[in-house]
């Protein structure tokens, strides 16, 4: 039976991949600067539109000429993340008026929302600094970060506990396709925050060599000035090529990585769970492949986004389920589950001791 606060919490995850994806167009759309200030738009809570708010918008930010489309887009992710942020505070609130009830969350929901509030902040910091790689790639790790901790909310108050116990072996595939993922999904914030995207067009190849003329030092050099517009992005070619490769090889990594840890939850019995994750990863391979080979179209470099979100939670569940307190046997003569009592049995481990599985 779902707990109080389930509904409003699954509410805040869909609300939350909204936003990931509204951020996602934002910034493929050179969207990011669309209102040059924060949080309103040229002074104002909406797109200036009126004579007197176009001249009151040239006379205050003459360097930023008003593009509708571009503002816009800005502002509708910010009401939406706005939102977001409100859902997020009602949990918490939620969360601590019941903190003297069984088995509901209080530290996570409180945790979710500092999580939120640094958000905001580096939404802030996106704009007044300029698209700073380093900034734009920590918004898009933090907007990753709260979908995945809603998503594990959700999950707890759902009532719906794992019922198997899980080797020791699949719990260490699990936590290091989850810690590898989120590397990735660093990496890919890189790529995107130095619009490094397209500076390979070819596969497997990059500009038709296996090991092409790369600048790593400049690639990855993590401590950029502070102050040039960096719309566009400021690395040369071959620092760019740096990124792509290291996304790339990352990608390599990750995947190999998966697909071990869909054949040890195979191995287990969590078949659904396996396919479930070679689903998400193969569909986040075909749309990392096509935007390369059909020069990064909007919709599919959204959808990447949206893949590696799929796939990020895909990972949470796995790792969910790999720290159950329950076992699940199935009796020998009937189609049904029952729960077996507690026993200790080398080799398996939960959270709460050492339960057996059976098949």
């Amino acid at each position: 039976m779902a707990k109080a606060g389930f509904r409003l919490a699954l509410l805040a995850t869909l609300l939350a991949l909204v936003v990931v994806l509204l951020g996602a167009y934002t910034r493929l759309t050179h969207a990011g600067l669309g209102c040059p200030d924060w949080p309103g738009c040229y002074g104002f809570i909406s797109v200036p539109q009126s004579e007197a708010q176009l001249a009151h918008a040239e006379l205050h930010f003459p360097d930023a000429p008003v593009q509708a489309d571009k503002g816009w887009s800005e502002m509708v992710h910010r009401y939406f993340a706005g939102t977001l942020g409100l859902l997020i505070l009602l949990l918490a609130a939620r969360a601590w008026s019941q903190r003297r009830l069984q088995d509901q969350p209080l530290k996570l929901p409180l945790f979710i929302l500092l999580v939120v509030i640094a958000q905001a902040a580096f939404g802030m910091w996106t704009v007044t600094l300029k698209l700073w790689p380093q900034v734009v790639t920590g918004h898009l790790l933090g907007g990753f970060a709260t979908l995945s901790l809603l998503f594990l909310l959700t999950l707890r108050l759902s009532g719906v506990l794992p019922a198997l116990a899980i080797p020791r072996r699949l719990q260490r595939w699990a936590t290091a396709g989850l810690v590898l993922a989120i590397m990735q999904i660093a990496l890919g914030g890189w790529v995107s925050s130095n619009y490094a995207a397209v500076a390979c067009v070819d596969l497997p190849t990059c500009h038709g060599e296996w090991w092409p003329q790369a600048d790593f030092a400049n690639g990855f050099h993590l401590t950029q000035h502070i102050g040039p517009n960096y719309l566009g992005g400021q690395l040369d070619s071959e620092a760019r090529t740096a990124i792509h490769l290291t996304h790339r090889l990352g990608a390599v990594l990750l995947t190999l990585v998966l697909l071990g840890l869909a054949w040890q939850l195979r191995k287990v019995g969590m078949t659904r769970l396996a396919g479930l994750l070679l689903l998400a990863l193969g569909v986040q391979i075909s749309l990392g492949m096509s935007n390369v080979l059909f020069g990064l179209p909007l919709v599919v470099a959204v959808a990447h986004n949206a893949g590696g979100a799929a796939l990020l939670l895909t990972l949470v569940l796995v790792n969910y389920h790999a720290r159950t307190a329950l076992v699940r046997v199935k009796a020998p003569r009937f189609s049904r589950w029952i729960f077996s009592p507690r026993r200790h049995t080398p080799g398996l481990v939960t959270l709460k001791g050492e339960l057996p599985w059976r098949p």
